[in-house]
């Protein structure tokens, strides 16, 4: 066993963001990759981000971990309205916005990472929307940073070639993987309104964005 790869049920529990009990349950009925140690659950932490990954792919998994509460991953001063065509500037400002939460620990690696991820390949979903993400281990905890774009962003070559305006950033933690990925399936799920989106983009203050997102 290497350390730090096998996960206990309270670390499982803590990752998934479900009770212990949840996970024992889970464990129990074979419904999650495990194997006991004597008379004690244990968990590699591969598996169990595979078996994240085919779940939430399939939306068999989000209704059963923790919700997202908003509320604690985003605040007014991580609201931002945005006057850029490139999405480089658009990732810079943004990711230096959201550098500022006490989450973050290292604000160039940030930057850095987001670049880098948007390289190998675009993060932009469709709709006008465009949600870069990393997790790095010097951020403590997720943290998302939301740009309103008063131009088209016209380089962000989304499939559907609908230039960017609605920005959401997700920076997590490196053990974050099924959080990360949970918070990533909510914002595409929840920008598929057309209202909203559209009332997002007609929004006047960071406040009444922020608002309509907590709605």
């Amino acid at each position: 066993m290497i350390e730090g790869d096998i996960l206990t049920i309270e670390e499982v529990a803590k990752y998934l963001r479900v009770s212990e009990r949840t996970v024992y349950d889970w464990a129990q009925k074979g419904e999650i990759p495990a194997g006991k140690i004597g008379t004690v659950w244990r968990f590699k932490q591969s598996e169990i981000e595979k078996w994240v990954n085919d779940r939430l792919a399939g939306n068999r998994l989000a209704p059963q971990l923790g919700s997202i509460q908003l509320d604690t991953v985003i605040s007014p001063d991580r609201i931002m309205f945005l006057d850029y065509t490139t999405k480089r500037d658009a990732l810079l400002v943004l990711a230096d916005n959201i550098a500022k939460a006490p989450q973050v620990k290292n604000r160039q690696e940030l930057a850095t990472e987001i670049l880098k991820r948007e390289e190998l390949m675009s993060t932009a979903i469709g709709r006008g929307i465009a949600i870069p993400h990393v997790r790095l281990s010097s951020i403590t905890d997720l943290v998302v940073s939301v740009g309103i774009s008063r131009t088209a962003i016209i380089d962000f070559q989304a499939l559907d070639d609908e230039p960017v305006r609605l920005l959401f950033m997700i920076a997590a933690a490196y053990n974050q993987h099924a959080y990360y990925l949970q918070t990533l399936s909510f914002f595409s799920a929840r920008l598929k309104n057309q209202a909203l989106r559209t009332a997002l983009l007609d929004a006047g203050t960071t406040q009444e964005v922020y608002s309509l997102l907590l709605k």
